[in-house]
């Protein structure tokens, strides 16, 4: 096989539920104390992971993480059955889902000693997030194992925030080519945390061992920040050469551009204009947290053709702002040839989207345990085991339920114990 890009998404777990525990986090907080459907929500981000095998794309996954967090819990000094309501939904949380808060990755092309580096996020100005860490470390040391062409870094040290390849992008001619690598940081958000700290962004850069001179830390605007984009993929992405993202989005937009220009020349900026679509509508339709891809050569969904694509939640496409300029854009002579909408509206509701539900990897799938690639067999598979064990609803007064736990733990044991992780996962 050949280096190439990979998504790993992560699965939603069988304790998702809408606790509102995310600060910043609009949709969270619009749609806490909702009831939660966690099989729906897993069956959604299944098929989604379905959509981009038949795109022709290379496909993986991350399991949800053991819940409720006793571990933590216990480092509190308490259990769950003690716990009070906000400290247990957050030993209850899901969020693990989201896994483009896994890591951030330089792929070997951009390293000095050619491995291709992750850094797991520590997560650590949410409570709810900052416990998620050590199982997601367990689960990167095993999907990229191979220590001649991986190398895995613990978390930054608090009190810098590390929020991940949501803070991250990588701009470069081809995914296998040297490329530019984006870290954006935050300062001040008027009410809400800015929550990736600069430092350790820097932290990251040095630990992958990138060039100075291909590294760019880049400001995020505070009025992204205020207005819900908690994290930089709500307002923009990228693939190979092309930067999609609001005009909004950072706080010196035209000297990051300069920067990026006089580093890739190629580049290519798809600016969408406040005047045309609004921080609010964009930040609602989470129009910029799609996955920006490029369709290979004899993509099974030949007709489509070949070119760049946007999978991006159905939302983008029921907000006339943002749907009327999508297809004025795709109309032109762009980058970006194709609208690939996909239902994700569990993970929408609780504040992520298709690209928040992945981490973006280039490497060889030959060294990736396999145990973390799909296809088709194995995805059915999967979802058979979630329309049997996962509960079909969850309330936030559930979240203490003995029979509940005992469910969300059989779950669990059951799709590792398939996957043929419990050995490696299990607590």
């Amino acid at each position: 096989m050949s280096v190439r890009e990979i998504n790993f998404d992560g699965l939603i777990g069988p304790s998702h539920n809408y606790a509102g525990l995310s600060l910043g986090n609009l949709a969270s907080a619009r749609n806490a104390g909702a009831v939660s459907r966690p099989r729906a929500a897993a069956l959604q981000g299944l098929e989604k992971m379905r959509e981009t095998i038949r795109l022709g794309l290379t496909q993986g996954i991350f399991l949800p993480q053991w819940r409720p967090d006793n571990a933590w819990l216990a480092a509190l000094g308490t259990s769950v059955s003690h716990a009070e309501p906000h400290i247990r939904a957050a030993a209850m949380s899901a969020s693990s889902m989201w896994a483009a808060n896994a890591a951030t990755v330089s792929p070997a092309s951009d390293t000095s000693d050619g491995r291709t580096h992750l850094t797991v996020a520590n997560l650590v100005t949410m409570p709810h997030r900052s416990h998620e860490w050590p199982q997601t470390l367990k689960q990167l040391q095993i999907a990229f194992g191979a220590s001649d062409a991986f190398t895995v870094h613990g978390p930054i040290p608090a009190p810098f925030g590390d929020e991940g390849a949501a803070n991250h992008m990588r701009l470069a001619e081809s995914h296998g080519a040297p490329g530019v690598e984006v870290f954006v940081y935050g300062q001040s958000g008027g009410p809400f945390p800015a929550r990736q700290h600069v430092e350790a962004s820097k932290a990251v850069a040095r630990l992958h061992r990138l060039a100075p001179a291909r590294t760019l830390f880049v400001q995020q605007s505070e009025e992204a920040i205020a207005a819900g984009a908690f994290h930089n993929d709500v307002v923009a992405v990228a693939n190979e050469r092309v930067l999609f993202t609001h005009e909004q989005a950072f706080a010196d937009k035209e000297s990051f551009y300069a920067a990026l220009r006089a580093a890739l020349p190629s580049v290519e900026i798809v600016e969408v204009p406040a005047s045309a679509v609004s921080l609010t509508d964009a930040i609602r339709s989470y129009l910029f947290n799609a996955q920006l891809v490029t369709l290979p050569d004899g993509a099974l969904s030949t007709s489509l053709g070949t070119g760049m694509a946007l999978i991006l939640p159905t939302e983008a496409r029921e907000t006339l702002a943002v749907w009327s300029w999508l297809e004025r854009m795709v109309a032109g002579n762009g980058p970006i040839r194709h609208l690939i909408p996909v239902d994700v509206r569990q993970s929408m509701a609780n504040g992520g989207g298709p690209a928040c539900l992945r981490l973006r990897v280039v490497a060889d799938p030959a060294d990736i345990d396999p145990r973390f690639l799909l296809d088709e067999a194995k995805l059915d598979r999967i979802a058979a085991i979630v329309a049997d064990y996962w509960p079909e609803e969850i309330a936030p007064n559930d979240l203490g339920d003995t029979r509940l736990i005992a469910r969300i733990e059989q779950s669990w044991l059951t799709l590792v114990d398939h996957l043929q992780l419990s050995g490696d996962l299990i607590p």
